[in-house]
Parts: C-alpha cells; sequence; structure tokens
C-alpha cells in the first residue's frame, strides 16, 4: 500500500530525511515514533505530494509518485485522510459544518452529506454535538471533529500526526482507542507520536525514527518483503537453476543401458 523507498529529503544543507525504506500493508495500525523534529511530519508532507523527495520512490496504492500528473493528486489525497494535532478547525463553522467542507468541495448532494455526517457523529462519539462550535468543545471532543472530518471521503489511510500531543493521558487513551476502532474496519492507520508509554501499551507495529534516519522497525519482514519483491527476475532464474539442477541425459542413458 504504502512504500518508501530510499526516500531523502534535503532543505539546502539540511538532510531532513536520509535513505528513508519501509513498507505499510493495507489495514496495518503503524506508529511512526521520534522525538520532535525527527522527520515525522515530512513524511506526512510527502504521502499527500505537499512535498516532493529530494531522492528516492513513493508509491501509495496504485499511485507511483515518479509518475503521478498533476492532475491526479487531488485523486490521491482523498485516499488519505489527515489528522492534525492543532485540529486546523473552522472556528466560524459548527462540528457538521467542518466534517461537511471536505464532501462540500466535490459537490456532494446535501442528503448524502447530511447521511455522512450522522455516521460519523455516531462513530466518533459525537451524537449531539453537531451545531456546537470549536470553542464550545473540549480537546479531546475537537480531535475527535478532526478524526471525523479526516474520514468524510471514507479514505483508504488514516494519518493522525500527533492527535494526543496536546491532551491529558485518558483522553489520549480514548482518542487512541477510537483510532483501533477504525483500523479495525480496514483503515490503515499511521500515527506519528513521540509519546513511548502509549505505544508500547498497544503493541502495534512500530517504526522508529531519528534526525531522518530509519532507526527500528518492530516488523522487520515488512523490509525483506519488499527486497525481494524487488529482486530481478534473471537473479530469481539463476537461483532455481542452481537449486534443481537437470541430470545430463548421457548419464540417464547409460544406466539404461547397463540395466538392459
Amino acid at each position: 500500500m504504502i512504500h518508501f523507498n530510499s526516500v531523502s529529503m534535503i532543505y539546502g544543507d539540511r538532510t531532513v530525511l536520509d535513505a528513508m525504506d519501509f513498507f505499510i500493508e493495507p489495514g496495518e495500525f503503524v506508529f511512526l515514533v521520534g522525538p520532535s523534529g525527527a522527520g515525522k511530519s515530512t513524511i506526512s508532507k510527502l504521502l499527500i505530494r505537499e512535498v516532493v523527495p529530494t531522492q528516492g520512490e513513493i508509491s501509495v496504492g496504485e499511485y507511483e509518485f515518479a509518475k503521478l500528473r498533476r492532475k491526479d493528486i487531488p485523486y490521491l489525497r482523498r485516499q488519505i485522510g489527515m489528522v492534525f494535532q492543532d485540529n486546523k478547525l473552522l472556528p466560524d463553522r459548527t462540528v457538521a459544518e467542518n466534517i461537511a467542507l471536505p464532501l462540500e468541495i466535490l459537490s456532494k448532494k446535501q442528503e448524502s452529506i447530511s447521511k455522512i455526517i450522522e455516521e460519523l457523529l455516531k462513530a466518533t462519539g459525537l451524537e449531539g454535538k453537531d451545531n456546537f462550535f470549536p470553542r464550545q468543545l473540549s480537546g479531546g471532543e475537537l480531535q475527535r471533529v478532526g478524526i471525523a472530518r479526516a474520514l468524510a471521503m471514507d479514505p483508504a489511510i488514516l494519518f493522525a500526526d500527533e492527535p494526543t500531543g496536546n491532551l491529558d493521558e485518558k483522553t489520549a487513551a480514548q482518542i487512541v482507542d477510537l483510532l483501533t476502532r477504525i483500523n479495525a474496519q480496514g483503515t490503515t492507520v499511521i500515527m506519528a507520536t513521540h509519546d513511548m508509554a502509549m505505544v508500547k501499551k498497544l503493541k502495534k507495529r512500530i517504526i522508529e525514527i531519528g534526525e531522518g534516519r530509519l532507526i527500528h522497525d518492530s516488523d522487520p519482514k515488512k523490509k525483506s518483503e519488499v527486497k525481494e519483491t524487488a529482486k530481478p527476475e534473471e537473479d530469481k532464474d539463476k537461483e532455481e537453476a542452481v537449486a534443481e539442477p537437470e541430470k545430463p541425459e548421457e548419464q540417464t542413458d547409460q544406466k539404461e543401458h547397463k540395466e538392459s
């Protein structure tokens, strides 16, 4: 689903990502961990094609970024729901109006929008909050609205960038539980965080980065699968030939002659 192949990102004389290499399968829940400035937000920007890598290749589903046309970028972004630490909600719009925004941009019918909002309010535990404004909500509720809005387009991938960074421990646990339930419905979830205590409790896959480099992947099998997939066909043919050598026809004929 998501493949970063030796991806580097350089701004001037600063290397933000250095030969980043990982593969995330459909339906996975992955924690992207590392301190502030490690490169987590850069990865999110690369995923939605907000920035272009200096080196390397990126693919998301059917989209190979090296071949991606400008007109295809909006379609790519519909596949990736973004949840931000600071919510990025419009303060002068209600909860329902904030959730409806991406649907209105696509000129969805009002009946369809209303149904989607109702379903998302229920799924995120925001029933009865549809006419509230952001200033009337708690920190946890604001994050739930952000998650609901990110899910409005029914994306295949949900990227949550430090969604619990400004929340207390109890509220943070509730948000992570919501993301886990969303993942159980089949959505690929990537959660960027530096809260290692919370990460260890969930026992999900962890990709740890630091100073722009991949430090640790708790599922190294994923990396080996990528390398195996990239192996040239001619090399595979050679391996098969070595593994199963054919018997010379001469020896077979001599054996049959002796038996007769």
